[in-house]
């Protein structure tokens, strides 16, 4: 099987393309940034992204079975100016959009194409149990989730079967949201954030990334995945967890208003509830190898403290 992947160098697309070089698969990566080649296998091939020229573009499509498309600006790398999200919507719709046109072109298409979105489409829900048909929120990010998830949708009408992969907060050793939750923590200044009774809609890396796989291997998967553990928590539970695991306080409460005050607008990614469920994935067959945080936690923090 060959895949492209669209944003391959991040965390989640390294972790992809290693995965699917162990398959004896073959990767390509179409990039915005070529210099952040280093780290990856040389047997992957990097591609640069043209959105000028969708038939550039075009021309590598025809060769692939399935395209992933994780290309987008990181979301929580800094405060929500109107120029910052000027930028989160251009790297994800407008990108969106031209490979859309260029699928379009492609002759042969790809069979798959796997278009990466995130929980922040449901908004915040409180306790409510949210699932793949509930509407979505409407927030920035929430609206942001909207387009993004249209701006390919057009390639179903080509006869390309489509996954579209809601993804909740990504545990991994390599980056993300892990990283940032053990740093106060260390310091013995960590704690729950605004109320902590938020529900966090964990996932870990490695069920992200089998779920990805099973769902370019499976010939009826299509439509919308939330690609979260079967078994979310609360912020304050998952700060609890982490604590216990490193051995210290976790008494460090951070009121919800020092967050607004310190992000903006981007608060809402923490203060959020999202108590959402991978439904469509379970009942597709996919079984996940940490659906428990205390699994997930043993397996991602055992090794940095032995």
């Amino acid at each position: 099987m060959y895949v492209i992947i669209m944003g391959g160098t991040g965390m989640l697309g390294r972790a992809l393309t290693d995965a699917l070089l162990m398959r004896q698969h073959t990767v390509s990566i179409f990039t915005r940034e070529p210099e952040r080649r280093r780290g990856l296998p040389p047997t992957v091939r990097l591609l640069q992204w043209t959105p000028q020229s969708p038939g550039a573009i075009a021309k590598h499509l025809r060769e692939a079975d399935v395209v992933v498309n994780l290309m987008g600006e990181n979301i929580a790398a800094s405060r929500w100016t109107p120029a910052r999200k000027r930028a989160l919507v251009a790297s994800r719709v407008e990108t969106g959009r031209v490979l859309a046109s260029a699928i379009r072109l492609a002759q042969p298409r790809p069979k798959v194409l796997l278009q990466a979105s995130a929980v922040g489409y449901y908004g915040d829900r409180g306790d409510d149990l949210v699932g793949e048909s509930t509407p979505p929120g409407d927030d920035f990010l929430a609206r942001l989730c909207v387009e993004w998830e249209a701006s390919t949708a057009t390639v179903e009408g080509l006869g390309v079967r489509r996954a579209v992969l809601r993804t909740g907060v990504v545990l991994s050793q390599e980056g993300g949201a892990l990283p940032r939750l053990l740093w106060p923590l260390r310091l013995g200044l960590g704690g729950p954030l605004g109320t902590g009774r938020q529900w966090v809609p964990w996932i870990h890396i490695a069920d992200h990334v089998g779920a990805m796989i099973f769902l370019m291997t499976h010939e009826k998967a299509e439509g919308v995945f939330n690609l979260v553990a079967p078994t979310p928590v609360t912020n304050a539970e998952l700060t609890r967890a982490l604590a216990q695991r490193l051995h210290r306080p976790a008494f460090f409460r951070v009121p919800a208003f020092m967050l607004r005050l310190l992000f903006g607008e981007m608060s809402s990614v923490l203060l959020a509830s999202q108590r959402v469920l991978p439904n469509r994935l379970l009942d597709a067959g996919y079984a996940f190898r940490y659906p428990v945080l205390n699994a997930a936690l043993d397996n991602l923090l055992a090794p940095r403290m032995a």
